[in-house]
Formats: C-alpha cells, structure tokens, sequence
C-alpha cells in the first residue's frame, strides 16, 4: 500500500475495461466472527456493545504451574460446528478460520461469482502451534511411525487459507500474510489491493489465530507481556489504564467479504460500508518494541486516510490497537494524534476480547465497520484511573452513540509492521 498508483486500476486489467483509468469502489458485504465473546458476528457484537469480558481463569493442570493463568478461549468450540472429519483433518486455528469464513460468506449471500474472480487473502500470526507442538511430544514419546501424516498441513502458516480457499473453491488466489498482530488487518489490505488491480471480483479475507498453550503463554509471560492479574480476569486487560500491566492471549476468527462494488450492486447488494483505503509502513526499529516516536504508525494512519481520498477532520472514530501494555498503548495514542488530530473517539475492544494476535486486526476491522452502521462506539471497558498521558477522547466503560461516517482501524505487530485501515459510510 506504500505504492499509491495501487489505488488506482487501469481499465485494460478490470473486468470489461478499455483503458482508461478509474477508481474502484470495494465494499464490505459479508462479516464473520467466532471469538471470545461469542461464536458469531452478531452474539460477538452484543457483547462489545453491553462491555463484557471473554476472559477468564485457565482450568487446565498445566496452568496451575504458569505464571499466568488467565486467558480468553472462543465463547464456542469450532468442533460444534465443522464436520467432524473434516476437523479432525485441521489444526484448531484452521477450524477457527473456516468457521468466521463460512459466516462472512453466508452474510455475503453467498455470491455467484467465477471461481478464477474469487480470491481468498487469510493469515495468522503464529499458525499452527497446537499442532506443532503436541506432535513433537508424540514424536519424544511414542516415535516417528506416531506422527500424524497430517502434520505439515495441519501446522503450516498459510493452512488457514489453504481451508477457506478450498471451502470456496477460490482460484483467483490463496495469500497467506504473517505480520504478527497485524496480520488480520494486512490480510483485509490485501483484499483491497487484489481488487483494485483488477485481479479478483470478490475476495474472503481475515485473520485467525489459537495458541493458547503453555508454551506461548511462557514465552509471552517471560517478556513480561501479559497482564498477571490472575485473581481478576475480567479485569486484566485495561487499555489506557495506570493499573494496566499487559494484554490477555485470545484465540479467534474475523472475516470480511470484499467485493467490487459494481459486481456488488449488479446483484442487488449495498454493503455495510466502504473500504475507503489502507496504509502499511514499517518501523525498523526492533523487534518486539515499537518505535517510541509512532513516526511509523502515524505514516500508516496518513497513508490510509490519503489512499481512502480522506482526511483527518473526516474521521470520528478510532479502533485502536491498544493491547494494555504499559509502552505500547501511549504511543499510540499520540501516533493517533499526529495522524488525525484530537478529535476522534478511541476504542479499545481488546479489553473485553483479549488479544487474538494475527485475528485481532480483523476482528476490530468488524467491530469498526459495524460501528459505523449502527451509530455507536463500543466501550474501553476496565478504564477506571486513565493514564495522564491519555490525550485523546477514549469511549471507556459504556458505548457511546454517535455519527459515524468514517472511521479508523491500525494494527501493529511484532517486528515493526503497522497496519491501518479507513472505513467510510455506503
């Protein structure tokens, strides 16, 4: 997205084209959520809207050992609703991705579309760990002939889209992103730009992410990352907040389908909102840390806002990254604000869904477009003592109704990568 002629398409590459060149609209028809707070979009929605919490205290033996024992596990097993074959041929995260798509498609109603038109752009941050690692205790324990034939499929980066992409029979293109927590939102970039040169029609795109095991959480736990409020799960991830001491893992699913609009319209579809652009920079700066000056995530926020033909004035709200750790949420913040200015209404669903890793910025990418259509921000919920450096307008506790006509998501992952997306009304 760092290339702007990406915004335009010449006609001689989009369908029916003679040349010349033009705009082209992408719209947002179909949404797919399985999460924490419930197993669809719409259950998942409610939640955020009434600011409850999917966190909770870890029963399984191995977490009474860790030093965190808290996480946010899906509302609803995939398992209750893939075939059962079928789901045992995938990783848990494979599962995840399958069932936010079929959704989203579903919502889309299903469109008729030319199989070499239909793209699918699904990503995880880390893929398929349950697998990689509980088969290499099968290998310690029972040896090599116990190893599941289905291994590599089943821990591979890209099997999430793999799966969706042969649920769908999608043959324009399968792209797998890997840019940490900002996966699910360059995943939904990757759309756009799929559709605008021309490539694909329609396009599936999302993030999913399950990892909920004792080595991940060690991991995260030894780099002091995670919130150890272990007595108040509820409570443990409070993004702006004095008391806030580190994000909660999540596991999840988010999907979009994105079309463009003209092949949307000629079917008699509108959509929820617009995808007005994207912006992606890097910060070269380390590997885990962002960069303190946020000179890369405003860069990130300017390119989506100039990609989507807005500005800054244009946008009231903000989905923010904010994960409730004590150097990231600030920076973002003023990033935010060197971006936009002071105006926008910042949000924090990470507070009530955990961290979902490289399903995160798909998921907010829906809770940012459904805020739109109804009118209503979702809470920060936990912020009860705010930061003295909060410097913008946070929507905390309780949802907040209000215009909304263009909005903003950004993403950030391990590794410097900055994702940011700007929605705008139909």
């Amino acid at each position: 997205m760092t290339e702007r002629p990406s915004a335009e398409v010449s006609a001689a590459t989009a369908p029916g084209g003679s040349g010349a060149s033009s705009k082209v609209e992408v719209l947002v028809t179909g949404l797919g959520a399985t999460t924490p707070l419930g197993g669809d979009t719409a259950t998942t929605w409610q939640a955020m809207l009434e600011g409850r919490s999917g966190v909770k205290t870890l029963t399984e033996e191995w977490a009474a050992e860790m030093p965190v024992r808290i996480a946010a596990r899906l509302a609803v097993e995939p398992t209750e609703v893939i075939e059962r074959v079928k789901a045992r041929r995938m990783d848990r995260v494979q599962q995840v991705a399958v069932v936010a798509a079929r959704e989203a498609w579903q919502d889309a109603g299903a469109p008729e579309v030319d199989p070499e038109r239909l793209a699918v752009v699904v990503g995880s941050g880390i893929g398929g760990a349950l697998t990689l690692l509980g088969q290499w205790d099968v290998l310690r324990e029972k040896g090599p002939r116990r190893v599941s034939p289905l291994t590599v499929p089943m821990l591979m980066p890209n099997g999430p889209a793999a799966h969706v992409g042969l649920e769908l029979g999608a043959k324009a293109a399968v792209r797998a992103p890997v840019s940490a927590c900002a996966t699910g939102a360059e995943a939904i970039a990757m759309g756009l730009e799929l559709i605008r040169s021309g490539k694909a029609d329609v396009v599936v795109a999302g993030g999913a992410e399950a990892c909920i095991h004792p080595l991940p959480m060690a991991g995260f736990s030894a780099m002091r990352a995670m919130s150890t409020r272990n007595d108040e799960p509820e409570r443990a991830s409070r993004p702006f907040d004095k008391a806030r001491d580190g994000f909660v893992l999540g596991e999840g699913g988010g999907m979009v389908v994105l079309e463009r609009a003209e092949f949307a319209r000629a079917r008699g579809r509108s959509g929820y909102a617009v995808l007005a652009g994207a912006g992606i920079t890097a910060d070269g700066y380390d590997i885990v840390q962002p960069d303190p000056s946020g000179t890369g995530q405003a860069r990130a926020v300017r390119e989506a806002l100039e990609d989507g033909d807005l500005t800054g004035a244009d946008i009231q709200h903000v989905n923010g990254h904010s994960t409730s750790t004590p150097a990231g949420d600030m920076g973002e913040l003023k990033a935010l604000k060197a971006a936009i200015g002071d105006h926008p209404v910042v949000t924090a669903t990470k507070s009530m869904t955990g961290h979902l890793l490289g399903a995160a910025g798909a998921v907010e990418a829906i809770a940012t477009i459904l805020a739109i259509r109804d009118g209503v921000v979702p809470p920060t919920i936990n912020l009860e003592d705010p930061d003295d450096e909060v410097c913008l307008d946070i929507a905390a506790n309780t949802a907040r109704k209000m215009s909304i006509t263009a909005a903003i998501n950004d993403s950030f992952g391990f590794g410097g990568h900055n994702v940011a997306l700007a929605f705008r009304s139909l």
